[in-house]
């Protein structure tokens, strides 16, 4: 089995918005490091919801992923902690909607993330919490990851965005990060008593057999509500059966990584 990486770089990713990206990466992100693992998440979507949603207020975010992305900025320089211990965040602010039109100007400027996130030695775990488009920050995110980790909502067009993903990360595989893996599918903001989302789970694990995660993420009022209390739903209300899927959801992603690296001290 190859050396795992002292840092691994998981990207979450989906071109559609809404479907949970922002949720997953900070419930797993609390999840982690609750568990006793390092982990930091870096908000690339210029909505700064990631931000937000660990209770960091536009004010107090001091240096953002703009300034790891454009600046001489190192990752450590610009991760800022949150209320949960091990838990990091790089914040970001709507001055990051500009960065796309700078990047284009910017040699190599689709690796600009990865030489900043694989020089790092700690985290253990860096979640990236990518915008919902497949553009140039996005692109960085995918070249940056050793793998990318996809919310899938239980809904009718899912498989058809999803289907674009994985063309995109197959081209980023060929081009520019050949070490680049599905980390898998996790399956959000399901109703299991509606026939439709039911259907949408079946076709997604005919179709990718195990890469799709075998916890399934509910619909649930206290995840929705969370955010707005600038905290993970696990933290916010540890009962509900949203906190429970999350849980189990990240039991389930770090044995898939099979983490041979010892919680930190």
């Amino acid at each position: 089995m190859p050396k795992q990486p002292a840092t691994l770089i998981i990207a979450i990713a989906n071109q559609k918005g809404g479907v949970g990206k922002t949720t997953t990466a900070v419930n797993l992100g609390a999840c982690l490091a609750e568990t006793g693992i390092d982990t930091v998440i870096v908000d690339l979507d210029p909505q700064g919801n990631a931000s937000t949603g660990l209770g960091l207020s536009a004010e107090a975010r001091r240096s953002t992923t703009y300034d790891l992305l454009v600046g001489e900025e190192t990752l450590a320089d610009v991760t800022q902690p949150t209320a949960i211990e091990r838990l990091g965040i790089v914040p970001s602010t709507p001055d990051l909607s500009s960065a796309d039109l700078e990047l284009a100007r910017t040699a190599d400027r689709t690796r600009l993330l990865h030489r900043k996130l694989r020089q790092a030695s700690r985290p253990q775990i860096v979640l990236i919490d990518c915008p919902p488009a497949l553009g140039l920050l996005t692109v960085n995110a995918l070249v940056a990851a050793h793998s990318v980790l996809v919310p899938l909502q239980a809904e009718f067009y899912a498989l058809e965005g999803l289907s674009q993903l994985l063309q995109t990360v197959k081209q980023v595989r060929q081009s520019a990060n050949d070490g680049l893996r599905v980390n898998g599918v996790l399956m959000t903001m399901s109703d299991g008593r509606n026939n439709l989302a039911q259907q949408v789970e079946a076709d997604a694990r005919a179709t990718l057999g195990d890469l799709v995660y075998k916890t399934i993420i509910p619909r649930n009022v206290r995840v929705s509500e969370a955010p707005s209390f600038g905290a993970p739903v696990v933290h916010y209300d540890p009962n509900s059966k949203g906190s429970v899927a999350y849980r189990a959801f990240a039991s389930e992603f770090v044995s898939r990584l099979d983490l041979s690296m010892e919680p930190a001290t």
